[in-house]
């Protein structure tokens, strides 16, 4: 089992193991019992037969009362679990998750945003709202045993408290179209302090320049995913050498490359799709700050 990072994962592991330990228990005696009629009871001779038993009340009661026990109880167990992730705390954060084709953008109570890295407080009691912009995504931090579908034109809440620092995975569970695979994200917890820390880091860029800003940027803001910036072939146009050219746009017209149609992109990426691509890149709007996209343009002319 993955690690166990959060205050209900060891409750709903606990489960799990019940409900494997019966299984095997119950696999285990059943073939066990079966192999031993078929050998106590195998034909000796045309004078052997077995008893003449059609029904017995005892044994119907008894395979009857405890497969219900047990699923009684497996089903007020999942339950309970099931409430501790529904009941929110009171003083939990709430973080905004957003699955798109094909990243998730997560945003923070202070305006600060972040795509595909999930930055949380040991500790903090957390609110997961939960949505989508496109098509039946699904959430889920298996250290922190958290799952809930991202259903487009509604929320969708789950709670949950990290207990354990590290980096652990955020995978997307519902097949979302090509690039399913490659939804996936990371969830940082740590101290408090380092938390206020990324946060000023993150509206800032730190000390760089736009272009090594935009460098990060090209990584956290997924950008990465589509478009290569070596020349390669990918999902999107490459960047490499991209500023200054003229392309040609599936409706037939031509459009130079300058920062104008950067942003544009950005923000509107199917209002100028490059001839040969598909319109499945998602809007950046509310995503990217003005000084985000800034650097990203900077980073972009950078590539000669």
């Amino acid at each position: 089992m993955p690690v166990e990072a959060s205050n209900h994962a060891a409750d709903i592991d606990a489960l799990f193991f019940f409900i494997t330990d019966v299984s095997v228990i119950l696999f285990l005696l059943i073939t066990v019992v079966s192999v031993a009629f078929l050998w106590l009871y195998r034909r000796k001779g045309k004078a052997l037969f077995t008893s003449p038993i059609s029904h017995n009340n005892r044994l119907e009661i008894t395979w009857t009362i405890i497969p219900t026990i047990l699923v009684f109880v497996v089903f007020f167990w999942g339950f309970r679990s099931y409430l501790d992730m529904q009941v929110i705390e009171t003083d939990a954060m709430e973080i905004k998750v957003t699955g798109k084709k094909w990243f998730w953008a997560f945003d923070y109570p202070n305006g600060v945003n972040s795509v595909n890295e999930l930055v949380v407080p040991e500790g903090k009691p957390l609110k997961f709202l939960i949505s989508s912009e496109d098509v039946l995504h699904s959430f889920y931090i298996p250290a922190f045993r958290a799952k809930m579908d991202a259903v487009p034109n509604r929320y969708s809440v789950i709670g949950t408290r990290p207990t354990k620092q590290g980096t652990f995975d955020i995978f997307c569970t519902e097949y979302c179209g090509k690039s399913h695979s490659e939804m996936i994200g990371k969830v940082r917890v740590v101290s408090t302090t380092e938390y206020n820390k990324w946060l000023e880091e993150a509206e800032s860029g730190g000390n760089v320049s736009p272009a090594e800003f935009g460098a990060k940027l090209y990584v956290s803001k997924a950008c990465a995913t589509c478009h290569s910036v070596d020349g390669s072939a990918n999902t999107g146009p490459t960047w490499k050498g991209i500023y200054g050219t003229k392309h040609k746009m599936a409706d037939g017209k031509e459009v130079i490359v300058d920062e104008n149609y950067l942003r544009q992109s950005m923000l509107e990426p199917n209002a100028n799709v490059v001839a040969g691509y598909q319109p499945v890149m998602p809007t950046y709007q509310g995503i990217l700050k003005d000084k985000q996209i800034d650097a990203l343009i900077a980073y972009i002319k950078s590539l000669k």
